[in-house]
C-alpha cells in the first residue's frame, strides 16, 4: 500500500484524478453485475414449460397469477402478453413488445458509459504523462546541476505512471464492457425467445378454439 501511495503522489494530481474515475467505474460494474444477476436471473425454459400446462389446460389466470410471483422481466413481459388474451394475438404481442421496450433499456443503462470512461481515464493519463514530461525537460534546461538528476526522474515517474495509470483503467473499463454487453445481448436473446414462445402458444390455443 506505501509503493501504491507514493505511486498516486508521483502522478499528482491527475492520478488522484483517474483513482475516482476507477471508483467510478467499479462501481458502475458492480451495480450492473448485481442488478443483471438478480433481476434476470430466471429459468426461462422451466418458466415457460410451466406456461405452457397452464395455457394449454385453458387456465390463463392461473398463468397470470405465475407471472406475478416475482418482480423480474421475464415475468412482466409474458403477463403483459398474457392479460391481453381475451383481445387477440395482435393485442397480445403489442402487450409484450410494449413492456420490452420499458425493459431492454434498463438492461443496457450505464453499460456504454464504460466506454467513455475508458477515453477519458486514457486522457487524464496522457495529460499526466506530458505534464510529467515538461517538467522534467524544465529540469534539464533550468534546475541547477545538482538538482537536475532528481527532477528529471521525478518528472519522467509522474509521466510514467499516469500513462500506466490512464491505459490500466481504460483496460479495465474495456474488458467489463465486452462482459457485461455480452451478458445483456444473452439476456435480451432469453426474453425475446421466451416471448416469442409465449406468442406461438397463444396462438395455438386460439386456433384450437
Amino acid at each position: 500500500m506505501e509503493k501504491i501511495w507514493v505511486a498516486l503522489e508521483e502522478g499528482a494530481p491527475f492520478s488522484f484524478i483517474n483513482i475516482g474515475i476507477l471508483a467510478f467505474v467499479v462501481a458502475i460494474i458492480i451495480e450492473r453485475f448485481v442488478f443483471i444477476l438478480t433481476k434476470y436471473r430466471v429459468n426461462a425454459h422451466e418458466f415457460i414449460g410451466q406456461l405452457r400446462k397452464l395455457i394449454q389446460a385453458g387456465n390463463i389466470d392461473r398463468a397470470i397469477k405465475l407471472c406475478e410471483a416475482a418482480a423480474l422481466p421475464l415475468l412482466q413481459v409474458c403477463r403483459a402478453g398474457l392479460t391481453q388474451v381475451n383481445r387477440g394475438e395482435d393485442a397480445v404481442i403489442a402487450g409484450m413488445e410494449e413492456k420490452m421496450g420499458e425493459i431492454v433499456p434498463k438492461l443496457e443503462t450505464r453499460t456504454p458509459w464504460l466506454w467513455s470512461l475508458a477515453n477519458i481515464a486514457t486522457l487524464i493519463g496522457l495529460l499526466g504523462t506530458i505534464s510529467g514530461l515538461i517538467k522534467a525537460f524544465g529540469a534539464v534546461a533550468f534546475a541547477a546541476p545538482a538538482e537536475r538528476s532528481t527532477l528529471l526522474s521525478k518528472g519522467i515517474s509522474e509521466a510514467m505512471w499516469n500513462t500506466a495509470l490512464g491505459l490500466g483503467i481504460a483496460v479495465t473499463c474495456m474488458i467489463f464492457h465486452l462482459i457485461l454487453h455480452t451478458m445483456s445481448k444473452g439476456v435480451k436473446h432469453d426474453l425475446e425467445h421466451a416471448t416469442m414462445k409465449l406468442e406461438n402458444l397463444i396462438t395455438l390455443r386460439q386456433k384450437g378454439n
